[in-house]
């Protein structure tokens, strides 16, 4: 009976052995895939090279183009204002009723408009100030000088816009520019560049990381079919261990080959030195190759922003000039009218007379619209005095279009161009709006680190006084490192990307999220171009279920 007892024992202690050993072979086998399951899953892809067509982006108000103010030559009261800002108005519309004049002014004002005297010749006769012969004579040679002196700079301006005609002439009938010579100089950086040995390295190791990443794709393979023979899945495509083997060694030899190859340029800074001046040379080369081969199109460019700036010159001086004309024939009618003004004194009494009847037009008297347009300020109310030459109102002209501006840094500034398109960043709430970059100058709050952008805009429902945000796009320039914008991340020690660095174990493969600090040099909606310590192949993680911190361990997308 005992011998019974105990061996019913030692059978259930080795069934309870067997049994704990199943489970723990088990346990072990998938303890792998739990791990896996309990790190976080992370999108990740490769960094790329490409095209970046950058945003700027910036918020302004809008503001007047062409402002037209409205003003009065005399001080006056205003009695009633008719119009607000917003309002729109037609030429001749009332905008102000005005109070009464004082009589004493009104004849005396409107005595001076009737007989067509200026105010000083008028004081002049009245206090006996009459000028002398040599005096009226003195006055008419220094308007005729000051029209000589016009004449001579509308004749240089001229003269200068024939010269650059004749020049396009010429320009025009120059034939093909001869680039053999530069063709030449660039054929021998290419060939120097091309048997440098730092560019052999550099090339060999872009060669041997193709071939490593070809290995590690075998390896990530292998441990892919493992994983679907222990699911039970089935084999699919499935990598002998011959060939894994194969895969390992070949990539810790191809890591040795660029190891070496790395600390060849990392011990050489001369070579690396050489290496960039021959970059730079070819560079220069090409640069100068473009040059002559644009240099036709870049003379006709240049002489005709040449010829539209004379072009502008000439019709300032001409404005200048027909001022001048005009100031002599002033002069002459004052001459006249100051020499016989004594003699008519009593009719022009007689005409301030005659028209003081016309003071009764002064009383309710109005201010009206002089142009059509959109009142956008108005600065008096009812019982204000207005002042001569101040403004009452401002109007934005029919037709005329609206102004808005914001500052950007020097090196944003340095990839717009006068001309480029802006878009509205909510364009949706506007049917109707064009706007375009107008000018660049350097912003005069902080002229050495910003440039202000000016926008013209014209649309139907733009108004003073309204903020838009818009964007402009910059030229597009080729990168080396691109990643998504996603990828990008930031903490107190600036810009950084996380990657994906793959390390063996007994269990398979491991991912490791190593951090790498990169400096942003560009951006548009979807990716970012960088620069840091990459080679340009590597797998940058851009989304994840779970926070990532550099040094723990990953699971990637799609693999248990």
């Amino acid at each position: 009976m005992n011998e019974n007892s105990g061996k019913k024992r030692r059978e259930w202690v080795k069934n309870a052995a067997i049994i704990f050993l199943s489970v723990m072979l088990v346990l072990t086998f998938f303890s792998n895939t739990f791990m896996n399951y309990s790190l976080p899953e992370v999108a990740a892809q490769y960094v790329q090279s490409g095209t970046i067509t950058a945003k700027i982006r910036g918020t302004g108000t809008v503001e007047s183009g062409d402002p037209y103010n409205v003003k009065i030559s005399e001080t006056r009261t205003i009695s009633s204002v008719l119009v607000k800002t917003g309002d729109k108005v037609e030429k001749g519309d009332p905008l102000f009723l005005l109070a009464a004049l004082d009589k004493a002014m009104l004849d005396f004002e409107l005595a001076l408009l009737s007989g067509d005297i200026s105010n000083s010749t008028f004081q002049n006769v009245q206090n006996g100030n009459v000028a002398s012969i040599n005096t009226y004579q003195s006055r008419i040679v220094a308007a005729e000088a000051e029209i000589d002196r016009w004449q001579k700079q509308v004749d240089e301006a001229t003269n200068a816009i024939n010269q650059l005609k004749a020049a396009q002439v010429n320009v025009d009938a120059g034939g093909t520019p001869d680039t053999g010579s530069e063709q030449n100089k660039v054929n021998a950086a290419q060939a120097a560049l091309n048997s440098d040995e730092v560019k052999i390295a550099k090339d060999k190791i872009s060669e041997w990381q193709a071939a490593q990443a070809t290995c590690q794709a075998t390896i990530d393979k292998y441990n892919e079919n493992i994983a679907s023979s222990v699911s039970g899945n089935g084999f699919v495509n499935q990598v002998t261990e011959d060939e894994y083997q194969l895969a390992l060694k070949n990539r810790e030899q191809y890591q040795s080959l660029i190891n070496e190859r790395q600390a060849f340029i990392n011990n050489n800074p001369d070579k690396v030195k050489a290496y960039d001046e021959k970059v730079k040379a070819l560079a220069d080369a090409n640069k100068a190759l473009a040059d002559k081969q644009n240099s036709k199109e870049n003379s006709t460019n240049s002489l005709t922003v040449q010829t539209q700036n004379w072009q502008t010159e000439l019709d300032k001086r001409n404005i200048q000039l027909k001022a001048a004309q005009d100031t002599k024939e002033q002069l002459l009618k004052d001459i006249s009218t100051e020499l016989n003004l004594d003699y008519q004194l009593d009719s022009l009494q007689k005409q301030r007379d005659d028209i003081a009847k016309l003071q009764e037009n002064a009383v309710g008297a109005s201010i009206e619209a002089p142009i059509s347009g959109t009142i956008t300020s108005v600065t008096v109310k009812a019982g204000d005095e207005a002042q001569p030459d101040t403004a009452l109102v401002t109007m934005q002209p029919e037709g005329k279009g609206f102004t808005m501006s914001f500052s950007v840094t020097n090196d944003q500034a340095k990839r717009l161009s006068v001309g480029d398109k802006a878009d509205l960043v909510n364009s949706w709430r506007y049917s109707d709006m064009d706007i375009t970059l107008a000018s660049i100058k350097p912003d005069t709050t902080d002229p050495g680190q910003k440039k202000l952008l000016t926008f013209d805009i014209t649309g139907d429902e733009v108004t003073p006084g309204q903020s838009l945000n818009v964007s402009v796009g910059q030229k597009s320039a080729n990168y080396d490192l691109i990643v998504p914008n996603s990828a990008i991340r930031e903490d107190s020690n600036g810009k950084f990307i996380l990657i994906v660095e793959s390390k063996s174990s007994p269990l398979g493969n491991r991912y490791v999220a190593t951090r790498v600090d990169v400096e942003v040099l560009a951006s548009d909606d979807t990716q970012s171009a960088v620069s840091g310590a990459l080679y340009g192949s590597e797998f940058v993680i851009t989304t994840s279920t779970q926070p990532v911190e550099a040094g723990k361990l990953v699971r990637l997308a799609n693999n248990s």
